[in-house]
Protein backbone atom coordinates (compact mmCIF):
# COMPACT_ATOMS: atom_id res chain seq x y z
CA UNK A 1 0.00 0.00 0.00
CA UNK A 2 2.82 2.55 0.71
CA UNK A 3 3.73 2.14 -3.13
CA UNK A 4 0.12 3.87 -3.84
CA UNK A 5 -0.20 6.11 -0.95
CA UNK A 6 -3.26 4.93 0.01
CA UNK A 7 -4.03 3.99 3.48
CA UNK A 8 -5.90 0.80 4.90
CA UNK A 9 -8.78 3.61 6.05
CA UNK A 10 -9.25 4.77 2.26
CA UNK A 11 -9.53 1.54 1.05
CA UNK A 12 -12.42 0.57 3.20
CA UNK A 13 -14.20 3.80 2.57
CA UNK A 14 -13.93 3.95 -1.20
CA UNK A 15 -14.33 2.33 -3.95
CA UNK A 16 -10.82 0.47 -3.82
CA UNK A 17 -10.13 -0.19 -7.77
CA UNK A 18 -11.73 3.52 -8.33
CA UNK A 19 -9.70 5.27 -6.20
CA UNK A 20 -6.90 4.49 -6.85
CA UNK A 21 -7.19 5.31 -10.44
CA UNK A 22 -8.31 8.09 -9.64
CA UNK A 23 -5.03 8.87 -7.32
CA UNK A 24 -2.89 7.45 -10.18
CA UNK A 25 -4.69 10.09 -12.45
CA UNK A 26 -4.18 13.19 -10.44
CA UNK A 27 -0.77 12.12 -9.27
CA UNK A 28 0.25 12.22 -12.97
CA UNK A 29 -1.25 15.74 -13.09
CA UNK A 30 0.42 17.53 -9.85
CA UNK A 31 3.64 15.70 -11.18
CA UNK A 32 3.82 17.56 -14.29
CA UNK A 33 2.41 20.64 -13.19
CA UNK A 34 5.06 21.23 -10.20
CA UNK A 35 8.04 20.02 -12.40
CA UNK A 36 7.69 21.42 -15.93
CA UNK A 37 8.69 25.40 -15.86
CA UNK A 38 5.78 25.93 -18.69
CA UNK A 39 3.28 23.49 -17.98
CA UNK A 40 0.12 22.97 -20.47
CA UNK A 41 -2.96 24.52 -18.99
CA UNK A 42 -5.03 21.98 -20.02
CA UNK A 43 -2.93 19.87 -16.98
CA UNK A 44 -4.58 22.12 -14.50
CA UNK A 45 -8.24 21.21 -15.72
CA UNK A 46 -7.63 17.54 -15.81
CA UNK A 47 -6.12 17.74 -12.17
CA UNK A 48 -9.22 19.52 -11.49
CA UNK A 49 -11.45 17.45 -12.98
CA UNK A 50 -9.52 14.39 -11.59
CA UNK A 51 -10.05 16.10 -8.22
CA UNK A 52 -13.46 16.51 -8.25
CA UNK A 53 -14.29 13.03 -9.36
CA UNK A 54 -12.36 11.79 -6.82
CA UNK A 55 -14.22 14.36 -3.88
CA UNK A 56 -17.73 13.10 -5.27
CA UNK A 57 -16.79 9.84 -4.97
CA UNK A 58 -15.85 10.49 -1.38
CA UNK A 59 -18.50 11.81 -0.68
CA UNK A 60 -20.84 9.00 -1.45
CA UNK A 61 -21.26 6.49 1.37
CA UNK A 62 -22.20 3.85 -0.56
CA UNK A 63 -20.59 4.50 -4.10
CA UNK A 64 -21.81 5.14 -7.22
CA UNK A 65 -22.69 1.00 -8.13
CA UNK A 66 -24.45 -1.85 -6.06
CA UNK A 67 -21.52 -3.79 -3.89
CA UNK A 68 -21.52 -6.14 -6.21
CA UNK A 69 -19.15 -3.90 -8.84
CA UNK A 70 -16.75 -3.44 -6.11
CA UNK A 71 -15.35 -7.16 -6.20
CA UNK A 72 -15.96 -7.63 -9.72
CA UNK A 73 -12.61 -6.17 -12.21
CA UNK A 74 -13.98 -3.83 -14.59
CA UNK A 75 -12.25 -4.01 -17.97
CA UNK A 76 -10.65 -0.25 -18.13
CA UNK A 77 -12.40 -0.06 -21.44
CA UNK A 78 -16.14 0.46 -20.05
CA UNK A 79 -14.85 2.88 -17.79
CA UNK A 80 -15.77 6.69 -18.50
CA UNK A 81 -12.09 8.03 -18.83
CA UNK A 82 -13.43 10.67 -16.43
CA UNK A 83 -15.31 9.51 -13.73
CA UNK A 84 -13.52 6.03 -14.58
CA UNK A 85 -16.99 4.64 -13.45
CA UNK A 86 -18.49 1.97 -15.51
CA UNK A 87 -20.15 3.84 -18.24
CA UNK A 88 -23.78 3.92 -18.71
CA UNK A 89 -24.38 5.49 -21.81
CA UNK A 90 -21.40 5.99 -23.48
CA UNK A 91 -20.89 8.38 -26.06
CA UNK A 92 -18.46 9.51 -28.71
CA UNK A 93 -16.72 12.63 -29.04
CA UNK A 94 -15.65 14.33 -32.42
CA UNK A 95 -12.15 12.78 -31.40
CA UNK A 96 -13.15 9.48 -31.53
CA UNK A 97 -12.85 8.83 -28.04
CA UNK A 98 -15.89 7.36 -25.90
CA UNK A 99 -16.89 8.82 -22.51
CA UNK A 100 -20.13 8.61 -20.51
CA UNK A 101 -22.23 11.19 -21.40
CA UNK A 102 -22.97 12.86 -17.92
CA UNK A 103 -18.87 13.15 -17.74
CA UNK A 104 -18.43 14.53 -21.31
CA UNK A 105 -21.07 17.11 -20.69
CA UNK A 106 -20.17 17.99 -17.14
CA UNK A 107 -17.01 18.81 -19.23
CA UNK A 108 -18.56 20.78 -22.05
CA UNK A 109 -21.06 22.76 -19.94
CA UNK A 110 -18.38 24.22 -18.24
CA UNK A 111 -16.95 25.67 -20.99
CA UNK A 112 -14.18 23.00 -22.30
CA UNK A 113 -13.78 22.85 -25.76
CA UNK A 114 -10.98 20.40 -25.61
CA UNK A 115 -10.67 16.45 -25.18
CA UNK A 116 -9.92 16.08 -21.88
CA UNK A 117 -7.56 13.51 -23.02
CA UNK A 118 -5.79 14.18 -26.09
CA UNK A 119 -6.51 17.97 -25.27
CA UNK A 120 -7.22 18.45 -29.46
CA UNK A 121 -9.71 21.35 -29.46
CA UNK A 122 -13.11 20.42 -30.20
CA UNK A 123 -14.31 21.69 -33.87
CA UNK A 124 -17.64 20.14 -33.07
CA UNK A 125 -18.87 19.33 -29.53
CA UNK A 126 -21.65 16.57 -30.81
CA UNK A 127 -22.29 13.43 -28.66
CA UNK A 128 -23.04 10.43 -31.17
CA UNK A 129 -24.08 7.47 -28.93
CA UNK A 130 -21.66 4.19 -28.61
CA UNK A 131 -24.34 1.61 -29.54
CA UNK A 132 -21.18 -1.02 -30.17
CA UNK A 133 -19.72 -0.03 -26.53
CA UNK A 134 -23.30 0.08 -24.89
CA UNK A 135 -24.04 -3.69 -26.06
CA UNK A 136 -20.21 -4.49 -24.90
CA UNK A 137 -20.88 -3.18 -21.52
CA UNK A 138 -24.59 -4.70 -21.30
CA UNK A 139 -23.26 -8.21 -22.42
CA UNK A 140 -20.85 -8.04 -19.40
CA UNK A 141 -22.88 -7.43 -16.89
CA UNK A 142 -25.28 -10.00 -17.68
CA UNK A 143 -22.44 -12.28 -17.81
CA UNK A 144 -21.01 -11.01 -14.53
CA UNK A 145 -25.04 -11.26 -13.03
CA UNK A 146 -25.62 -7.27 -11.79
CA UNK A 147 -27.77 -5.01 -13.06
CA UNK A 148 -26.22 -1.95 -15.44
CA UNK A 149 -27.04 0.90 -13.08
CA UNK A 150 -29.26 3.32 -15.21
CA UNK A 151 -27.79 6.45 -16.85
CA UNK A 152 -27.91 9.85 -14.55
CA UNK A 153 -30.40 11.52 -17.15
CA UNK A 154 -29.14 14.80 -18.37
CA UNK A 155 -26.53 16.70 -17.23
CA UNK A 156 -28.68 20.25 -18.07
CA UNK A 157 -27.64 19.85 -21.92
CA UNK A 158 -29.69 23.54 -22.05
CA UNK A 159 -26.94 25.01 -20.21
CA UNK A 160 -25.74 28.00 -22.02
CA UNK A 161 -22.26 29.00 -21.43
CA UNK A 162 -19.97 32.13 -22.18
CA UNK A 163 -17.98 29.51 -24.70
CA UNK A 164 -21.03 28.83 -26.71
CA UNK A 165 -21.72 32.64 -26.91
CA UNK A 166 -18.42 32.81 -28.10
CA UNK A 167 -18.53 29.90 -30.73
CA UNK A 168 -21.46 31.03 -32.19
CA UNK A 169 -20.31 34.28 -32.49
CA UNK A 170 -17.33 33.30 -34.40
CA UNK A 171 -19.33 31.09 -36.80
CA UNK A 172 -21.82 34.34 -37.67
CA UNK A 173 -18.79 36.10 -37.99
CA UNK A 174 -17.20 33.74 -40.62
CA UNK A 175 -20.83 33.83 -42.35
CA UNK A 176 -19.57 37.63 -43.67
CA UNK A 177 -16.52 36.42 -44.83
CA UNK A 178 -15.22 34.13 -48.06
CA UNK A 179 -17.81 31.62 -49.81
CA UNK A 180 -15.61 28.76 -48.24
CA UNK A 181 -15.22 30.86 -44.77
CA UNK A 182 -19.18 30.93 -45.35
CA UNK A 183 -19.71 27.11 -46.04
CA UNK A 184 -17.50 25.64 -43.57
CA UNK A 185 -19.30 27.94 -40.62
CA UNK A 186 -22.89 26.76 -42.26
CA UNK A 187 -21.65 23.21 -42.04
CA UNK A 188 -20.47 23.58 -38.49
CA UNK A 189 -24.06 25.34 -37.43
CA UNK A 190 -26.66 22.85 -39.03
CA UNK A 191 -24.40 20.51 -37.04
CA UNK A 192 -25.06 22.14 -34.03
CA UNK A 193 -28.06 23.30 -33.64
CA UNK A 194 -29.52 19.25 -35.03
CA UNK A 195 -27.76 17.85 -32.00
CA UNK A 196 -27.19 21.03 -29.34
CA UNK A 197 -30.27 22.57 -27.71
CA UNK A 198 -28.19 25.35 -26.02
CA UNK A 199 -27.26 26.31 -29.46
CA UNK A 200 -30.85 26.73 -30.93
CA UNK A 201 -31.64 28.50 -27.70
CA UNK A 202 -28.97 31.25 -28.25
CA UNK A 203 -30.89 32.13 -31.05
CA UNK A 204 -33.64 33.42 -29.42
CA UNK A 205 -31.81 35.76 -27.44
CA UNK A 206 -31.32 38.50 -30.14
CA UNK A 207 -32.97 39.31 -33.55
CA UNK A 208 -29.43 40.16 -34.90
CA UNK A 209 -28.52 36.70 -34.74
CA UNK A 210 -31.06 35.64 -36.86
CA UNK A 211 -30.02 38.64 -39.96
CA UNK A 212 -26.80 37.40 -39.24
CA UNK A 213 -27.33 34.02 -39.71
CA UNK A 214 -29.55 34.72 -43.36
CA UNK A 215 -26.97 37.29 -44.10
CA UNK A 216 -25.05 35.20 -47.29
CA UNK A 217 -29.43 34.65 -48.36
CA UNK A 218 -29.71 38.54 -48.51
CA UNK A 219 -31.78 39.66 -51.48
CA UNK A 220 -29.31 40.52 -54.57
CA UNK A 221 -26.84 37.98 -53.79
CA UNK A 222 -25.12 37.83 -57.05
CA UNK A 223 -24.62 33.50 -56.27
CA UNK A 224 -25.67 31.66 -53.89
CA UNK A 225 -23.46 27.78 -53.38
CA UNK A 226 -26.49 25.81 -53.82
CA UNK A 227 -24.64 23.60 -50.43
CA UNK A 228 -24.27 26.81 -48.45
CA UNK A 229 -28.17 27.65 -49.60
CA UNK A 230 -29.07 24.20 -47.79
CA UNK A 231 -26.99 24.30 -45.00
CA UNK A 232 -28.23 27.24 -43.85
CA UNK A 233 -31.82 26.50 -44.49
CA UNK A 234 -31.95 23.24 -42.67
CA UNK A 235 -30.40 24.97 -40.28
CA UNK A 236 -33.48 27.38 -39.61
CA UNK A 237 -35.28 24.05 -39.57
CA UNK A 238 -33.43 22.97 -36.73
CA UNK A 239 -33.99 26.35 -34.89
CA UNK A 240 -37.35 26.18 -35.37
CA UNK A 241 -37.59 23.09 -33.38
CA UNK A 242 -37.25 25.20 -30.29
CA UNK A 243 -40.73 26.46 -29.27
CA UNK A 244 -39.35 29.60 -28.09
CA UNK A 245 -37.81 30.75 -31.59
CA UNK A 246 -40.84 29.98 -33.46
CA UNK A 247 -42.86 33.49 -33.21
CA UNK A 248 -39.87 35.22 -33.48
CA UNK A 249 -38.61 33.20 -36.80
CA UNK A 250 -42.32 34.00 -38.29
CA UNK A 251 -42.11 37.56 -37.56
CA UNK A 252 -38.57 38.25 -38.52
CA UNK A 253 -39.02 40.03 -42.05
CA UNK A 254 -36.08 37.83 -43.53
CA UNK A 255 -37.31 34.53 -42.37
CA UNK A 256 -40.68 33.69 -44.04
CA UNK A 257 -39.75 35.21 -47.48
CA UNK A 258 -36.13 33.57 -47.87
CA UNK A 259 -37.95 30.54 -46.45
CA UNK A 260 -40.71 30.96 -50.01
CA UNK A 261 -37.98 31.50 -51.94
CA UNK A 262 -36.34 28.12 -51.24
CA UNK A 263 -39.36 26.49 -51.95
CA UNK A 264 -39.07 27.38 -55.58
CA UNK A 265 -35.08 27.45 -55.82
CA UNK A 266 -32.18 25.21 -54.61
CA UNK A 267 -32.18 21.52 -54.40
CA UNK A 268 -34.87 19.31 -53.60
CA UNK A 269 -33.08 18.72 -50.19
CA UNK A 270 -33.23 22.38 -49.62
CA UNK A 271 -36.69 22.60 -50.71
CA UNK A 272 -38.00 19.72 -48.77
CA UNK A 273 -36.34 21.62 -45.50
CA UNK A 274 -38.22 24.67 -46.25
CA UNK A 275 -41.69 22.98 -46.42
CA UNK A 276 -40.45 21.19 -43.26
CA UNK A 277 -39.52 24.65 -41.48
CA UNK A 278 -43.00 26.15 -42.50
CA UNK A 279 -44.45 23.55 -40.84
CA UNK A 280 -42.49 23.65 -37.69
CA UNK A 281 -43.19 27.08 -37.28
CA UNK A 282 -46.85 26.95 -38.01
CA UNK A 283 -47.05 24.70 -34.92
CA UNK A 284 -48.51 28.14 -33.38
CA UNK A 285 -51.76 29.36 -34.29
CA UNK A 286 -50.49 32.93 -34.80
CA UNK A 287 -47.76 31.91 -37.32
CA UNK A 288 -50.27 29.63 -39.54
CA UNK A 289 -51.79 33.09 -40.11
CA UNK A 290 -48.88 35.10 -40.48
CA UNK A 291 -47.31 32.63 -43.63
CA UNK A 292 -50.76 31.77 -45.11
CA UNK A 293 -51.14 35.30 -45.15
CA UNK A 294 -47.12 35.36 -46.75
CA UNK A 295 -48.26 33.11 -50.02
CA UNK A 296 -46.55 30.31 -49.30
CA UNK A 297 -49.58 28.40 -49.39
CA UNK A 298 -49.29 28.61 -53.50
CA UNK A 299 -45.72 27.39 -53.86
CA UNK A 300 -46.42 24.60 -50.92
CA UNK A 301 -48.89 22.80 -53.24
CA UNK A 302 -46.77 23.23 -56.46
CA UNK A 303 -43.86 20.85 -54.84
CA UNK A 304 -46.44 18.69 -53.73
CA UNK A 305 -47.53 18.40 -57.56
CA UNK A 306 -43.92 18.05 -58.59
CA UNK A 307 -44.66 14.78 -56.98
CA UNK A 308 -40.60 14.13 -55.71
CA UNK A 309 -40.82 11.73 -53.05
CA UNK A 310 -38.04 13.40 -50.36
CA UNK A 311 -40.40 16.85 -50.85
CA UNK A 312 -44.23 15.21 -50.71
CA UNK A 313 -44.42 14.48 -47.37
CA UNK A 314 -43.20 17.55 -45.97
CA UNK A 315 -45.11 20.02 -48.59
CA UNK A 316 -48.02 18.00 -47.16
CA UNK A 317 -47.45 18.22 -43.86
CA UNK A 318 -47.42 21.94 -44.25
CA UNK A 319 -50.48 22.04 -46.04
CA UNK A 320 -52.29 20.13 -43.66
CA UNK A 321 -51.10 22.36 -40.61
CA UNK A 322 -52.00 25.83 -41.75
CA UNK A 323 -55.44 24.47 -42.71
CA UNK A 324 -55.89 23.94 -39.19
CA UNK A 325 -56.61 28.00 -39.68
CA UNK A 326 -60.00 28.21 -41.10
CA UNK A 327 -59.14 31.47 -43.20
CA UNK A 328 -56.02 29.38 -45.00
CA UNK A 329 -58.45 26.54 -46.01
CA UNK A 330 -60.12 29.31 -49.04
CA UNK A 331 -56.28 30.23 -50.34
CA UNK A 332 -55.56 26.52 -50.21
CA UNK A 333 -58.45 25.95 -52.63
CA UNK A 334 -58.42 28.87 -54.77
CA UNK A 335 -54.67 27.63 -55.64
CA UNK A 336 -55.88 24.75 -56.61
CA UNK A 337 -55.11 22.09 -54.40
CA UNK A 338 -58.40 20.49 -54.43
CA UNK A 339 -57.45 18.25 -58.32
CA UNK A 340 -53.25 17.99 -57.03
CA UNK A 341 -54.68 16.13 -53.90
CA UNK A 342 -56.69 14.37 -55.79
CA UNK A 343 -54.81 13.44 -58.47
CA UNK A 344 -52.11 12.10 -56.38
CA UNK A 345 -54.75 9.83 -54.33
CA UNK A 346 -55.75 8.50 -57.65
CA UNK A 347 -52.34 7.69 -58.25
CA UNK A 348 -52.69 6.12 -54.56
CA UNK A 349 -49.47 8.24 -53.51
CA UNK A 350 -49.83 9.62 -49.76
CA UNK A 351 -53.32 8.38 -49.49
CA UNK A 352 -53.28 8.45 -45.71
CA UNK A 353 -51.67 11.89 -45.60
CA UNK A 354 -54.08 13.65 -48.15
CA UNK A 355 -57.24 12.51 -47.36
CA UNK A 356 -56.76 14.37 -44.11
CA UNK A 357 -56.02 17.40 -45.80
CA UNK A 358 -59.01 16.70 -48.03
CA UNK A 359 -61.37 15.87 -45.18
CA UNK A 360 -60.08 19.91 -43.40
CA UNK A 361 -61.31 21.05 -47.15
CA UNK A 362 -64.51 19.38 -47.29
CA UNK A 363 -65.37 22.38 -44.74
CA UNK A 364 -65.34 24.91 -47.76
CA UNK A 365 -68.06 24.96 -50.19
CA UNK A 366 -65.80 25.56 -52.92
CA UNK A 367 -63.46 22.15 -52.11
CA UNK A 368 -66.73 20.44 -52.21
CA UNK A 369 -67.89 21.62 -55.36
CA UNK A 370 -64.90 20.90 -57.18
CA UNK A 371 -64.37 17.34 -55.80
CA UNK A 372 -67.60 16.69 -56.95
CA UNK A 373 -66.65 17.93 -59.92
CA UNK A 374 -63.52 15.85 -60.38
CA UNK A 375 -64.96 12.61 -59.65
CA UNK A 376 -64.41 11.84 -55.89
CA UNK A 377 -67.14 9.81 -54.93
CA UNK A 378 -65.96 6.75 -56.79
CA UNK A 379 -62.50 7.53 -55.93
CA UNK A 380 -63.41 7.27 -52.06
CA UNK A 381 -65.93 4.61 -52.16
CA UNK A 382 -63.06 2.73 -54.03
CA UNK A 383 -60.37 3.34 -51.45
CA UNK A 384 -63.15 2.29 -48.61
CA UNK A 385 -63.33 -0.83 -50.49
CA UNK A 386 -59.64 -1.53 -51.26
CA UNK A 387 -57.79 -0.21 -48.37
CA UNK A 388 -56.79 -1.71 -45.01
CA UNK A 389 -56.56 1.35 -42.67
CA UNK A 390 -59.20 2.54 -40.75
CA UNK A 391 -58.13 6.43 -40.83
CA UNK A 392 -58.22 6.02 -44.68
CA UNK A 393 -61.71 4.48 -44.59
CA UNK A 394 -62.70 7.12 -41.86
CA UNK A 395 -61.44 10.27 -43.73
CA UNK A 396 -63.30 9.11 -47.03
CA UNK A 397 -66.77 8.60 -45.47
CA UNK A 398 -66.58 12.08 -43.70
CA UNK A 399 -65.85 13.54 -47.23
CA UNK A 400 -68.31 11.18 -49.15
CA UNK A 401 -70.89 12.57 -46.19
CA UNK A 402 -70.55 16.39 -46.70
CA UNK A 403 -70.50 15.76 -50.36
CA UNK A 404 -74.35 14.12 -49.77
CA UNK A 405 -75.66 16.74 -47.26
CA UNK A 406 -74.31 19.45 -50.24
CA UNK A 407 -75.06 17.66 -53.83
CA UNK A 408 -77.96 15.50 -54.69
CA UNK A 409 -76.99 15.38 -57.58
CA UNK A 410 -74.09 12.12 -56.42
CA UNK A 411 -76.81 10.42 -54.87
CA UNK A 412 -77.44 8.42 -57.85
CA UNK A 413 -73.79 7.45 -57.78
CA UNK A 414 -73.83 6.41 -54.27
CA UNK A 415 -77.15 4.75 -53.81
CA UNK A 416 -75.48 2.28 -56.93
CA UNK A 417 -72.08 1.59 -55.17
CA UNK A 418 -74.46 1.07 -52.28
CA UNK A 419 -76.84 -1.71 -54.61
CA UNK A 420 -73.82 -3.49 -55.68
CA UNK A 421 -71.39 -3.51 -53.65
CA UNK A 422 -72.56 -2.66 -50.28
CA UNK A 423 -69.83 -0.58 -49.57
CA UNK A 424 -71.47 2.29 -47.43
CA UNK A 425 -73.25 -0.90 -45.61
CA UNK A 426 -70.04 -3.07 -44.87
CA UNK A 427 -68.84 0.34 -43.18
CA UNK A 428 -71.51 1.01 -40.75
CA UNK A 429 -71.03 -2.30 -39.46
CA UNK A 430 -67.48 -3.01 -39.20
CA UNK A 431 -65.68 0.83 -39.87
CA UNK A 432 -64.54 2.64 -36.43
CA UNK A 433 -67.73 4.94 -34.06
CA UNK A 434 -67.20 7.87 -36.30
CA UNK A 435 -66.85 6.01 -39.51
CA UNK A 436 -70.18 4.11 -38.50
CA UNK A 437 -72.00 7.55 -37.84
CA UNK A 438 -71.22 9.36 -41.28
CA UNK A 439 -71.43 5.83 -43.32
CA UNK A 440 -75.31 5.52 -41.40
CA UNK A 441 -76.11 8.94 -42.17
CA UNK A 442 -75.39 8.37 -45.39
CA UNK A 443 -77.43 5.59 -45.55
CA UNK A 444 -80.42 7.05 -44.10
CA UNK A 445 -80.51 10.15 -46.55
CA UNK A 446 -80.40 7.94 -49.43
CA UNK A 447 -82.85 5.44 -47.87
CA UNK A 448 -85.28 8.18 -47.36
CA UNK A 449 -85.02 9.63 -50.49
CA UNK A 450 -87.08 8.75 -53.25
CA UNK A 451 -84.69 7.87 -56.54
CA UNK A 452 -83.87 11.13 -58.57
CA UNK A 453 -84.75 12.15 -61.77
CA UNK A 454 -82.67 14.77 -62.73
CA UNK A 455 -83.27 16.99 -65.86
CA UNK A 456 -81.11 20.12 -67.34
Amino acid sequence: MAKTGVSENDSTTLPHAKALDLKHKLRGCVNIILDADDFPLARLDEAITTLSALKDLKCKSTGSFPQEFHDLSIPPEFRCPISLELMSDPVILSTGLTYDRSSIQRWLNEGHRTCPQTQQVLSLSILTPNHLVHDMISHWCKENGVELPKPLGDIDEEVITDADRSHLNSLLKKLSMSISDQKSAAKELRLLTKRMPSFRILFNESSDVILQLLSPLSPGTAYIPPDLHEDLITTVLNLSIHDDNKKMFAENPMVIPLLIESLKFGTIQTRSNAAAAIFSLSALDSNKSTIGNSGAMKHLIELLEEGHPLAMKDSASAIFNLCLVHENKGRTVREGAVPVILNKIMDRVLVDELLVIMALLSSHPKAVEEMSDLGAVPLLLSIIRESTSESCKENCVAILYTICLTDRTKWKEMRQEEKSKGTLSELALCGTSRAKRKANGILQRLNRSPTLTHTA
